[in-house]
């Protein structure tokens, strides 16, 4: 079974989740945008062995952390999107400016529509949803309807498209497009904020409901 921890990391408080298969102990740190020491506290409290570190987008505090963590743990870097790259190329001038130390990115293998992650016995499937960023993509976990969405969705809101590279239109259209298809009884896990249900958001969030995407 996969199941999952969630720790909030850095003053952004972003949601950095840690996966892992329940049989084999294998996880992966999700997002580790900076605060390495408490994750790997986290995953050695619970006995996880760490087995890669996957990216939703570029921003830095989704990605601030990843390559010190990679270098630490000796693991691979999976995602985002190849259409990141330019924000994983600017992770140390923009700590710089955050106050956040970070080193910038090159992941071992971008990720994109279809790609399939191991972890353990357990496996999450990638959609590309561009919008926030547009290299932004998302895991789902079909077997336990669980979703690790970054910042495409959030508790009664849905990410920011006035950062570089941000499209309204294109997040919509990722919503209602990649995200809703998968279902309603979906958890899903944002990159900030409560978790809540695609069932929830499709009725009450005011910028994808069916209401407001005209589905109703």
């Amino acid at each position: 079974m996969l199941k999952t921890l969630i720790q909030p990391v850095t003053p952004f408080q972003q949601n950095s989740s840690i996966v892992f298969c329940s049989h084999t102990k294998k996880c992966a740190i999700v997002d580790p945008g900076g605060d390495i020491e408490l994750l790997l506290n986290v995953a050695k409290e619970n006995n996880l062995i760490p087995d890669k570190i996957l990216l939703t987008h570029g921003h830095i505090d989704h990605a601030g952390g990843a390559t010190e963590l990679s270098e630490i743990l000796n693991i691979k870097i999976y995602g985002p999107h190849k259409a990141d790259k330019f924000l994983l190329d600017e992770l140390q001038q923009q700590g710089e400016m955050f106050g956040l130390p970070s080193k910038n990115c090159n992941p071992d293998k971008w990720l994109d529509e279809g790609d399939v992650i191991e972890i353990g016995n357990e496996v999450l499937e990638t959609f590309f949803c561009p919008g926030h960023t547009p290299g932004h993509i998302i895991f789902f976990n079909k077997k336990n309807k669980l979703a690790l969405v970054g910042d495409v969705l959030f508790n009664g809101s849905i990410g920011r498209t006035d950062l570089p590279g941000g499209n309204f239109d294109e997040l919509i259209s990722s919503v209602k497009n990649k995200l809703w298809p998968l279902g309603k009884d979906i958890d899903f896990i944002p990159g900030h904020g409560p978790v809540s249900t695609f069932r929830a958001e499709r009725i009450s969030n005011p910028f994808v409901s069916d209401q407001a995407l005209g589905l109703v």
